[in-house]
């Protein structure tokens, strides 16, 4: 019997979250028919299918591929799973390693002929999607319309026009926000810095873009990409559209902003938004421009290592620990800031957090890695997660054990109706109900059998050996960090392991406690991913990584695994 996983996203919030139950619908109605027995369901809401990297529904069913829980995906067209064709391409072949096929209602089943034509198609439709909504929009900013969202200060109007149908993309302004802009400009002109702005603004709870608290880049910006509360151009009346353009980033998945030349921006007067005067403006360019021949030297070195350094800036982390490390106190995100030392962003930015300790980037990154080869694969720790996830699944066994009798006894009534159905057939009583009827009873038989068979299967199995290969292969990670040639690598693969770093501040003046977590599964699948790195030249080289981590019951997971560093 096919074991079926569905998935199905739609793009858009203008679409309906039944979107997603209708593509279900029709996707059950198809198995019914097919006799095969869905086992889980995935789904994106609202996510462009430009990406699958950023959504979390279609990397959930890859991790889950991994288990051999299903052995069929279906959807109602490719275009749901993914409209790019390099992640077509990937997904199809990353599936076809492990045995599990994708069908769609639209295609049926999926080969290499799909993946290259339709794949070239939905590239070039999303391509034309692109330049006509670009379009629709140049039109709509040489209006005077709004081209994008709302920036603060302003909100959003619906008026009647003339031909007395709804006109969209007007804009007002809202005076209290407009209050809080003017003064903004009047604090950093009169040489308040945006960090001390922001400060006083989220003492006094005022709340900021979007009702989320003010920090100092929300006000700073950036002056040539005009962004930011001091560099916004319609708050003098002047509407700046086209200034950049995002382009999806090949290897993360994220959109990066690139900037237009000036021959490309549309600009259209709107002085019924203006909200701070010529003066006052000129005032604020002039603090800028003293503040940037200041502080020239240090941009331009910036600068010269960005051009001679296009892709670390933009697609690497700054550190081995970049957006691991987590304040214990707020919960924000600790960030590297002046002297290499990674402080509060939120008691820096915002203000909002007491925890002013520091730490330098070269003694935490010593301390995690010190972790990582001596704490996070101790047998006292593994053991500890191993008895955590036992405990789990019993209390999962116990909840299985009400569904496994409830399942028992509708098969037992199902098989009874089926029997009852053959032997009246054999006794000449046939109609073509009774054959939809046996249909239908087949599958719900099908269904039952899956779930009760699905309680027995294998939980987890561990290599022995698992504890020595990974001290074998973090020790030659840490190795690697030395030299120049595999440091990324090196830096890649050890930033798997980590699932964060929480610093909390001693009692002890100026001391930091360090607490780092990493999910068991996580270690054992890429102490997985090394052997088969190491046995590459082998003709089969996942033969050899077997038993590391067999198979995980579909939801279940390890506990993590923390310890003070």
């Amino acid at each position: 019997m096919q074991r079926v996983a569905l998935y199905a996203r739609y793009s858009s919030d203008n679409q309906r979250e039944t979107s997603i139950e209708d593509q279900f619908r029709i996707c059950r109605t198809r198995a019914k028919q097919e006799h095969w027995s869905i086992v889980q369901t995935y789904h994106d809401a609202a996510i462009s299918g430009s990406s699958i990297a950023q959504r979390p529904g279609i990397q959930a069913l890859m991790k889950d591929a991994q288990t051999g829980h299903f052995n069929l995906v279906m959807a109602e067209a490719l275009d749901r799973i993914s409209r790019d064709q390099a992640d077509v391409a990937t997904l199809y072949k990353q599936l076809q390693f492990l045995g599990i096929k994708i069908f769609t209602l639209a295609e049926g089943e999926i080969s290499e002929l799909h993946v290259g034509l339709k794949g070239t198609m939905n590239a070039l439709m999303l391509k034309d999607l692109a330049q006509k909504t670009h379009r629709g929009l140049r039109g709509r900013v040489e209006q005077g319309k709004s081209g994008g969202g709302l920036c603060y200060g302003y909100k959003a109007v619906q008026i009647i026009n003339q031909q007395g149908t709804l006109s969209r993309g007007d804009r007002e302004i809202i005076e209290d926000e407009a209050i809080i802009i003017r003064r903004i400009f009047q604090a950093f002109a009169n040489g308040a810095s945006p960090l001390n702005i922001a400060r006083q603004l989220n003492e006094e709870n005022v709340l900021g873009p979007g009702g989320q608290q003010w920090n100092d880049t929300t006000i700073r910006g950036h002056v040539k990409r005009g962004t930011g509360i001091l560099n916004n151009e319609l708050y003098i009346g002047r509407l700046v559209w086209n200034r950049q353009q995002y382009i999806k980033d090949p290897v993360s998945g994220k959109r990066i902003s690139r900037p237009n030349p000036e021959t490309e921006w549309v600009i259209t007067h709107v002085p019924d938004l203006r909200i701070i005067d010529d003066e006052l403006w000129r005032s604020v360019r002039v603090k800028q421009a003293e503040i940037a021949a200041k502080y020239c030297n240090v941009t331009t070195a910036i600068q010269n290592y960005h051009s001679q350094n296009k892709l670390n800036p933009t697609r690497r982390p700054r550190s081995l620990l970049s957006g691991k490390v987590y304040c214990g106190l707020c919960k924000g995100p600790y960030s590297l800031r002046g002297a290499d030392r990674f402080v509060c962003s939120n008691h820096i930015s915002k203000a909002t957090c007491l925890n002013s300790r520091t730490v330098s980037r070269n003694s935490l990154e010593l301390r995690a890695l010190n972790g990582l080869q001596l704490k996070l694969m101790a047998p006292e720790n593994v053991e500890a997660a191993l008895q955590a996830y036992e405990r789990d699944i019993q209390h999962q066994k116990a909840d299985y054990q009400t569904k496994n009798l409830v399942w028992a006894e509708e098969l037992t009534d199902v098989v009874r109706q089926i029997a009852q159905l053959v032997h009246a057939i054999t006794e000449g009583m046939y109609h073509q109900s009774m054959k939809e009827k046996l249909t239908e009873l087949e599958s719900q038989k099908a269904t039952l059998s899956a779930h009760l068979s699905d309680q027995n299967a294998s939980l987890t199995k561990i290599r022995p050996d698992a504890i020595t290969l990974y001290h074998e292969y973090i020790s030659r990670s840490i190795a690697m960090l030395q030299r120049d040639d595999q440091n990324q690598l090196a830096k890649e693969q050890l930033r798997t392991l980590i699932e964060g770093i929480e610093l909390m501040p001693a009692t002890e003046r100026g001391k930091v406690h360090a607490t780092l977590t990493s999910e068991l599964g996580t270690i054992l699948n890429w102490i997985e991913r090394q052997v088969i790195g190491n046995t590459a030249k082998t003709k089969n080289p996942a033969a050899s990584a077997t038993g590391v981590l067999v198979s995980v019951v579909a939801g279940a997971g390890f506990e993590p695994a923390a310890f003070r560093l």
